[in-house]
């Protein structure tokens, strides 16, 4: 492949990137060239579309598509997958310098809509797990298609009717089912740091509770292992736990 071709496919590549501001390379006309743009940018941000819908509602059709369109201009795409797409607009969004203003929740909201899709679509072998063991005495077994999250503004009510004016720290467990559904539940803090403790998959229920007492200075933590023992059942009944390492 020589050079001049190399420089050809780079100049149609900005161009299609950046038609308003990147000419056309000489000799392509422009009919043609007008259905390359239009099949580059709705395939590309019709995987947006579809993973972020209360982001569009949010921001409304006329600004949704110009973000769209910095995004497929300004962000290098260098996956090959066309579902990697919608983690890279997550990152577009933390990471670059955006001209148009966003709301502050924006950013954390997209992650969000994302995450349902990280965990529908993660490859992760289930690990061996007795469900019927003593969660408190053996090391417990999470669900590997876990996302223990949090957030700084309450992104699950998040829509065209509520907009936060002030933070509001939340904590999101999304994870996917047995039978493939994906769920979101909201968690406290405390869930949070157990889940986070257990996620090595070395610690049994009292060890990883014995822990949390500790970092808490629990006055009485024997009420503590009683409180976490009636957790991980319910996290187990849940399937966000799926048993104890056999």
């Amino acid at each position: 492949m020589g050079a001049a071709f190399q420089d050809f496919q780079r100049d149609f590549a900005r161009h299609l990137r950046d038609p308003h501001h990147v000419a056309r390379p000489a000799g392509l006309p422009e009919r043609r060239t007008a259905v390359y743009r239009e099949l580059v940018f709705n395939n590309l941000c019709g995987f947006v579309d579809r993973c972020f819908p209360v982001c569009r509602s949010v921001l409304g059709e006329a600004r949704w598509r110009r973000l769209c369109r910095t995004f497929v201009r300004d962000w290098p795409l260098h996956t090959p997958w066309f579902r990697e797409i919608p983690r890279e607009f997550v990152r577009y969004l933390a990471e670059a310098r955006i001209a148009r203003p966003l709301p502050a929740w924006f950013a954390e909201l997209a992650h969000y809509e994302w995450a349902e899709l990280a965990v529908d679509v993660i490859d992760t072998p289930v690990p061996p797990a007795d469900p019927d063991g003593d969660l408190m005495a053996r090391p417990v077994v999470l669900n590997p298609a876990l996302m223990n999250l949090v957030y700084a503004w309450p992104v699950q009510r998040i829509g065209p009717d509520y907009r936060p004016r002030k933070q509001q720290p939340t904590r999101l467990l999304v994870y996917r089912t047995a039978g493939g559904e994906v769920r979101f539940s909201e968690i406290n803090p405390v869930t949070a740091r157990l889940l986070a403790l257990l996620a090595g998959g070395t610690l049994s229920g009292a060890a990883a509770i014995g822990q949390l007492a500790g970092e808490l200075q629990h006055p009485d933590p024997g009420r503590l292992q009683d409180f976490g023992r009636l957790l991980l059942l319910d996290l187990q009944q849940q399937g966000i736990v799926l048993g104890v390492a056999p």
